[in-house]
């Protein structure tokens, strides 16, 4: 093989290899996350939603767990619950590690287990990598509306 042969399967080799690569952005994984979150709430999929969660999950200055978030679901389901949840645009900041992402989402039921919940919420969320996997692990909310 000539030498600029050997150097041109070198190069389509480095391009393959480049093109196989293409790691996920870490802020296009945590967006991934909240969507994942956003429908998980609407399937009232208590598992899914507790699965972006770290174990020590601290929602509203620990006056919820990640048990406390998904029990609502789970009541949801048992009593076959509709619920909806819009998210409006995500702000994902970098902070060090890890990742902070600002949104609203705004919460609507066809039932009655969360009447007084539902509403527009601005929510704030911290993210760290679990693993592989980017979790979050506190978060703040208010209702707006």
């Amino acid at each position: 093989m000539k030498p600029t042969t050997r150097i041109a399967v070198l190069l389509l080799g480095v391009v393959i290899g480049l093109l196989v690569y293409r790691r996920t952005p870490d802020e296009k994984l945590i967006r991934q996350s909240i969507d994942a979150a956003i429908q998980a709430t609407e399937q009232a999929d208590a598992s899914a939603l507790s699965a972006l969660l770290t174990d020590d999950f601290d929602g509203n200055s620990g006056a919820m767990t990640q048990q406390d978030v998904a029990n609502p679901l789970r009541l949801a389901r048992l009593r076959g619950e509709t619920l909806h949840a819009v998210l409006g645009p995500v702000d994902v900041e970098k902070r060090g590690e890890r990742y902070v992402a600002d949104f609203t989402v705004t919460l609507t039921s066809g039932g009655k287990v969360f009447p007084a919940q539902l509403g527009v919420y601005k929510v704030e969320a911290a993210w760290r990598k679990d693993g592989r996997e980017w979790r979050c692990y506190e978060a703040t909310w208010t209702q707006q509306l």
